[in-house]
């Protein structure tokens, strides 16, 4: 029975951490959107520009 007079206060103290850390994710916009983040590895990367820009160019030296 003597465990209980420590277990009440550390699982207290986790309930409380866990509180705190869920406000603080709610007050930094953590929830904001649920659904991009899933949708995005799924996209397809833009296609790179078939243009070559000059400046970065290294192989030709003059």
């Amino acid at each position: 029975m003597n465990i209980l007079l420590v277990l009440i206060p550390v699982t207290a103290l986790v309930v409380a951490v866990g509180v705190a850390l869920f406000f603080w994710a709610v007050n930094h916009q953590q929830f904001d959107d649920l659904d991009t983040p899933g949708v995005l590895p799924l996209l397809d990367e833009p296609a790179p520009d078939a243009t070559p820009d000059p400046a970065e160019d290294k192989t030709s030296k003059p």
